[in-house]
């Protein structure tokens, strides 16, 4: 350096001759270029000022340590979102490792941004969804019914997050059926056929409830665009929430304890709104059906009963928001996505029968909680108190 050549030098006595320096600003980083009267070298040096002090400090920052926010390779401190200054010195966003990882696996695909969903472009621009995402999709995608499927944004999301989602419903639904369809049998014996049309009615009710159930608190990849600035808080709150409130955060994702308790609340007040409704119309058309027998069969009419409409929506909605909401909620989001698919994520036979297993269990014990429950409240009762009238 200058000034140490200065002060290592035989000729250089401070007591006769000195180094004029300039009037310097405090501003950072500087560039002074110091020249000593004993050698014929210029050295450029940076200066760091850090407080007012009678003592000037000289650094002289080779490219990589710095911070200098000229220097495109110092190594500087972290901003307030945890991105470092410099490029050299700190780690990654998780953001734009999420861009790049997107941006090889389109490359080796040999697909374009342009060629994607705007919804998914969208999200890898902005660091949203890793590589692995875009590999599920590029496979669910060679599948016409699947690429057909996936233009509607919530049938997406789901895939996205769960390859087996489909076969999810699928079981589902199958298992609601014979379930259903045993308990109306077991219910009404030799008066099953003749009431067949109540039965379908009953079942077809059944089987919209069980697809929302395995709808709703399955995870997801959100896609969803950013809310609108003027948006409530109640709103930004809900749309900051995961769908499953168990389920695995994305790599630069995090949700809160809170926003966690949100996903449990925003799905229970759908499901029960989606309980209701579907008792609501399940049970009008049952008594629909029964009137219309009645003025056929004028026999029948002591031998079935209309059933009280209100109440039924009402405790049925319930049982969904609460019990139902968070079986499935810990189902898919405990049991499926963080124990069983890291133990048989190479095995799908092996996990979707598993899976179907554990999701009967499901049903079954779900079908015990709703006869106690409906006992509690009274529906139950008031059934067996007919029945014991009619007998």
């Amino acid at each position: 350096m200058a000034i140490a050549t200065c002060l290592s030098s035989p000729s250089f006595s401070p007591l006769h001759k000195s180094i004029s320096i300039p009037k310097i600003s405090t501003t950072f980083p500087l560039h002074l270029r110091i020249s000593s009267f004993t050698t014929t070298t210029t050295t450029t040096t940076t200066l760091r000022y850090h407080q007012p002090s009678p003592f000037l400090t000289f650094s002289a920052l080779p490219g990589g340590n710095g911070g200098d926010i000229n220097n495109s390779d110092g190594g500087g401190g972290n901003d307030d979102n945890g991105k470092g200054n410099g490029g050299g010195g700190g780690g990654e966003d998780a953001g734009d490792k999420n861009r790049k990882e997107a941006m090889v696996v389109l490359a080796e695909a040999g697909r374009s941004m342009e060629s994607l969903p705007k919804d998914l472009a969208a999200a890898i621009q902005s660091g949203r969804i890793p590589g692995s995402v875009i590999e599920r999709f590029l496979g669910l995608e060679k599948s016409g019914f699947m690429r057909w499927l996936m233009q509607f944004g919530g049938f997406k999301e789901r895939l996205l997050a769960d390859d087996l989602f489909l076969a999810k419903v699928a079981m589902e639904c199958g298992v609601g059926i014979f379930t259903k369809t045993a308990a109306e049998y077991e219910r009404r014996r030799e008066k099953f056929f003749k009431e067949l049309e109540i039965v379908f009615a009953d079942v077809v009710m059944a089987i919209i409830a069980d697809f929302m159930l395995v709808y709703l608190p399955a995870p997801t990849v959100s896609l969803r665009p950013p809310l609108a600035v003027n948006a409530g808080a109640l709103s930004k709150f809900f749309y900051s929430c995961p769908d499953n409130a168990f389920q695995i955060a994305l790599p630069g994702t995090s949700y809160s304890l809170l926003q966690r308790l949100g996903a449990v609340m925003r799905n229970g007040a759908k499901l029960f709104a989606v309980g209701t409704t579907s008792s609501l119309v399940g049970t009008a058309v049952t008594n629909a059906l029964i009137n219309a027998r009645k003025a056929v069969d004028k026999s029948s009419g002591a031998e079935v009963e209309n059933v009280p409409i209100l109440s039924t929506s009402v405790a049925y909605g319930v049982y969904m928001a609460v019990s139902s909401n968070l079986r499935y909620q810990v189902l898919a989001g405990v049991i499926e996505q963080r124990i069983l698919e890291p133990l048989l994520h190479q095995h799908k036979l092996m996990l979707s029968a598993i899976c179907f297993a554990v999701r009967t269990g499901n049903t079954f014990l779900g079908s015990l909680l709703w006869v106690d429950y409906a006992r509690l409240v009274g529906i139950q009762k008031a059934h067996e108190g007919e029945n014991t009238a009619l007998e």
